[in-house]
């Protein structure tokens, strides 16, 4: 595929990653014809248009489709854009697809981990049990918080959540309760009254945090958080809330679990479960020691009936149970007696019986993973729980690129969602999808096999077509065969995704100037990046230098706060900043940092100890990640790019180019669109940012080598 080559060009990476390239052609000139035809693409003839579209036809009425749009769009005149068409396409999908398929755990191979159903699943269908459960999780969790607690409790009822939300603030708190230290609190804006900026800057930190631990936020922007969007804002609460109920439910924080696993199984098997398969598994385990005959395979038809819960606190709180539950035919009494029964375990009580009879899957989710975490029932013996324990550097550092490399996969947009790189790719199927995302059209689809594969040789015939692939693509793969990838090999593994994402993070550079002259001069190298960064902090007037990607001297995190600060020169609060001498010193530093180019709109997923140790590749990925913002946001000036005539020309044109996007984030509501889009493809280039990570396999100009 030549360099020049521009099909459909969407302005939020992370909404064209959603489609291949032939399906946002069929789609622009379907919108393109209706436009023509109608003069304006509105409420009233788009639901004929996407009647006829995959996945819609024949399962959905024009009516329906219509009652859907006017909840986004009651103004029936409205015009609509095609980004907008395209957003609300996928929206109707995950609709049909969540009444549809809705089966919880068992529903649909490769698809059961709740995490891949985007915030866009709870869909325009506000569901005020689990509003009710949420906002008891809000009020349990932050009732105490300093800034939150005169705001709360919220009242479930009305809409106070929503108006809350509207400054970011109170997302930005519980994603921190969920995964604790995610989010610097002194990035947060925390003033009584904010200004649009301010508020934007919170929801910009809030999303790009929220991927970072796992959310997937593909249909969601800033300006959807601003307006307090029901159905939107109560898909990320729910991801988030799950991330923070389920986040035992694996061998690294929980190394019992293994009981639940025959010593013949493959470890690696058992570390890339999902923690919601992880969570049946140990809710069998327990069901079948206390003699309930059926599996259950999903948190809502297997468990409406209550007595799946019945067995369950018998096996784990036999104190606690007494016999008429089981005995008990009525399941809505059976309901609540296994609620009154979970509380006295300390089981918060964010369900009703009805909940549980209704089968609603994610607060039954939400209720078997309270009861997990305050009763295991697993045993404290751990003899066969080294793992954990005899851990090296270099077990760790591989530990923090997988997890690096999971989040940035997943942002991507691809259809599989992965749980553990290393096991997941081994099939080559998710593999494939990441080549078609980052290089559209260098997959042959006739040729690969969709999971699951039961035979050993489809599996080679997938990971075959990636080297293929890698090659074409100029990587380094001497000596790597496609079996390396079956057998699991992670040095080799790690090797190749760290150049898929630095192949990523420079088309995005590249296509920002191809799109400004066409496919004149050279394509930008690690050697434009670092003396972009540098020509930077040196016309902000300060004298602070990188030398390489390697550089020990950044591990104090001061040359990137400088450089933020050259690039928004009001995002950075040097009083909160430290000298960056000892080493907690660094880490308030480092963590600070990362919440500040999130803030800005870098979507990054290296973590502090990143910066401390100087891994270099996630040094280059945050470099470029902030160089592509800076790129799209700031007009430049010939004077302020690196010294290398070309590298200058490159910046200065690409920047210009979309000089007139400056100061999106303060646009108003009508401009959402634009402060999505902006917003969004900043975080694509740092998807890469931070995951581009691998061991010893780089040269000194860190080109991964095999």
């Amino acid at each position: 595929m030549s360099a020049g080559f521009v099909g459909v060009v969407v302005s939020d990476p992370s909404l064209q990653g959603q489609f291949t390239q032939v399906e946002l052609r069929s789609l622009k000139a379907k919108f393109v014809s209706l436009k023509r035809d109608s003069g304006h693409v509105t409420t009233k003839n788009l639901p004929g248009l996407m009647k006829k579209l995959r996945g819609l036809n024949e399962v959905v009425s024009e009516e329906e489709i219509a009652a859907f749009l006017s909840e986004s769009y009651p103004d029936s005149d409205q015009e609509i854009e095609f980004e907008s068409f395209l957003r609300e396409y996928l929206n109707l999908q995950a609709s049909v697809s969540a009444k549809v398929g809705g089966g919880g755990a068992a529903g649909g191979a490769g698809k059961t981990s709740f995490l891949k159903s985007s915030t866009t699943t709870l869909l325009h269908n506000l569901n005020q049990a689990e509003k009710s459960s949420y906002v008891a999780h809000i009020n349990t969790y932050l009732r105490e918080d300093p800034f939150l607690k005169k705001y709360l409790p919220i009242d479930p009822s009305g809409n106070q959540l929503f108006d809350l939300i509207r400054d970011g603030v109170l997302l930005c708190k519980l994603i921190n309760v969920a995964v604790p230290g995610t989010i610097d609190e002194r990035a947060i804006n925390k003033k009584r009254i904010l200004n649009p900026w301010e508020r934007n800057e919170n929801h910009t930190l809030c999303l790009n945090s929220a991927k970072a631990i796992g959310c997937t936020v593909v249909n969601i922007g800033t300006q959807d958080l601003v307006e307090g969007r029901p159905h939107l804002i109560l898909g990320l609460i729910s991801q988030i809330i799950k991330i923070q109920l389920l986040a035992d439910l694996n061998l690294k924080k929980t190394p019992q679990l293994v009981e639940l696993f025959d010593d013949s199984k493959d470890i690696d098997e058992v570390l890339s479960l999902s923690p919601e398969k992880m969570l049946l598994r140990w809710m069998n385990h327990h069901l079948k020691k206390a003699g309930y005959k059926k599996t259950v395979n999903n948190f809502s038809s297997d468990v409406k009936d209550g007595e799946a819960y019945a067995y369950l606190l018998k096996a784990l709180a036999p104190e606690h149970s007494p016999e008429t539950t089981l005995d008990t035919k009525d399941p809505d009494e059976r309901a609540k007696l296994v609620l009154e029964q979970a509380e006295k375990l300390d089981c918060k009580r964010y369900l009703t019986p009805k909940d549980i009879t209704e089968g609603s899957a994610n607060l039954n989710l939400a209720f078997v993973a309270q009861i997990f975490q305050h009763r295991n029932g697993l045993t404290s013996d751990t003899k066969q729980v080294t793992l954990t324990q005899t851990a090296t550097h270099d077990d760790v550092l591989l530990s923090r690129e997988e997890r690096a490399f999971r989040m940035w996969i997943n942002s991507l947009g691809v259809e599989s969602y992965v749980n553990n790189v290393f096991e997941d790719i081994r099939n080559g199927w998710v593999l494939l999808e990441v080549l078609d995302k980052v290089s559209p059209g260098s997959v042959n689809w006739k040729l690969a096999t969709k999971p699951p594969i039961k035979l050993p040789f489809r599996k080679l015939e997938n990971c075959n077509q990636v080297i293929k692939i890698g090659k074409q693509l100029k990587f380094s793969l001497v000596n790597v065969a496609g079996n390396d990838i079956v057998q699991g090999n992670k040095k080799l593994i790690v090797a190749l995704l760290w150049q898929l994402m630095r192949f990523n993070i420079l088309q995005l550079l590249n296509k920002l100037r191809f799109h400004s002259q066409g496919s004149q001069g050279k394509e930008i190298t690690d050697a434009d990046i670092l003396n972009w960064a540098n020509s930077k902090v040196k016309a902000s007037g300060r004298t602070s230098r990188m030398e390489s990607f390697k550089d020990k001297s950044l591990s104090n995190g001061l040359f990137f706060l400088e450089l933020l600060s050259a690039v928004q020169p009001r995002v950075v609060n040097w009083k909160v900043v430290t000298k960056g001498e000892a080493d907690e010193d660094k880490k308030l530093n480092a963590t600070y940092l990362i919440s500040v180019a999130r803030k800005i709109g870098c979507s990054v997923f290296l973590l502090p100890e990143d910066i401390i140790e100087v891994n270099q590749k996630m040094i280059l990925t945050l470099t470029a990640s902030i160089m592509y913002w800076s790129l799209q946001k700031q007009p430049q000036s010939q004077s302020e790019m690196p010294e290398q005539s070309e590298a200058s020309s490159m910046a200065s044109d690409a920047a210009s180019d979309i000089a007139s996007e400056d100061g999106a984030s303060t646009t108003a509501p009508s401009e959402s669109e634009e402060v999505n889009s902006l917003s969004d493809s900043i975080s694509n280039l740092t998807t890469d940012d931070a995951t581009s990570n691998a061991p010893s396999t780089e040269n000194g100009n860190g080109v991964a080598e095999s």
